[in-house]
């Protein structure tokens, strides 16, 4: 009877759509893609027969890497289309460098860390700190250059074998309004700046530790107020023209940074807020960034 069955099972895989079997290892039965045939893949075929549709890819999972005692967590984002700018929620605070709102779509999954780069973990890949507001090593690192950005990047890099970098200006934007589960706040996570950001209006004119204020939709902290964040790209005025996978222009005499800061109001603090700076500037305290890969 097994031996029937089996047969069975096999005649029926054969008689699947070739749609169905591209890009996969299903020819071969390793249905899940990791390189083994086991009772999974048997069930996940047994499913398909029944219902004549695959199961859904797992949704990825936060990934946490440690340097020396330092910890962090990288939170997945998901590929999706979304309106950059100067969104209806963000009213009358927009400002000419978020207009035009424009249609954006990152067609790669990729992730951002759940966190500003906190001083901690600066110090644990450079052995310095940068930083004016000191005495709490969870608070975000600040007064360094987009330059000096790269230069911690590299070094992390090459003590983790993995391929950190800036987000994006259109990662970061999409990753702070919540990605696919987006709820259309103002600021990171909330209407309230008071629930998700330190801003000049709560912050008694310091910086705080990272992750003390509401996560967003996606778990991220931070991503209004605190400090500003340096993003890859060059800074260039936005056009109405949709886009994909947008990486800014070639070259520019500025860099982008998005967030806010502690010293900032309120509606600074918000999604879509931009500005900019030359990449070698590292004399603001309220400059930070936080890591993509």
């Amino acid at each position: 009877m097994k031996r029937i069955f089996l047969i069975s099972l096999l005649f029926a895989v054969m008689a699947m759509p070739l749609d169905a079997l591209a890009d996969k290892n299903y020819m071969r039965g390793d249905t899940n893609g990791d390189d083994q045939v086991t009772i999974a893949d048997v069930t996940c075929l047994i499913d398909y027969l029944l219902s004549g549709h695959w199961p859904a890819e797992p949704a990825p999972e936060p990934q946490t890497f440690t340097v020396g005692d330092v910890s962090f967590t990288m939170m997945p984002v998901e590929a999706g289309t979304f309106t950059m700018g100067a969104t209806a929620e963000q009213g009358d605070d927009a400002t000419d460098r978020e207009k035009p709102a424009h249609e954006v779509t990152l067609t790669n999954a990729y992730y951002i860390a759940q966190t500003e780069v906190t001083q901690a973990l600066w110090v644990a890949v450079m052995g310095t700190n940068p930083s004016e507001f000191t005495g709490d090593l969870n608070r975000p690192v600040e007064k360094v250059s987009w330059n000096d950005c790269q230069t911690f990047i590299t070094k992390l890099n090459q003590m983790t074998g993995q391929t950190f970098r800036l987000p994006t200006e259109a990662e970061w934007e999409f990753a702070a309004r919540g990605g696919n589960k987006s709820q259309g706040y103002k600021f990171a996570g909330s209407n309230d700046a008071d629930e998700v950001a330190w801003y000049s209006g709560n912050a008694n004119n310091t910086t705080h530790p990272v992750a003390t204020k509401a996560a967003n939709e996606l778990g991220l902290y931070d991503m209004s107020g605190n400090v500003l964040e340096w993003c890859q790209d060059w800074y260039a005025a936005f056009t109405a023209d949709a886009q994909t996978d947008p990486l800014g222009p070639a070259t520019s005499s500025n860099r982008v940074y998005h967030s806010g800061a502690w010293d900032y109001p309120a509606h600074s603090c918000r999604v879509a807020f931009r500005y900019y700076s030359a990449p070698t500037w590292a004399g603001s305290n309220r400059l930070g960034f936080r890591l993509a890969k």
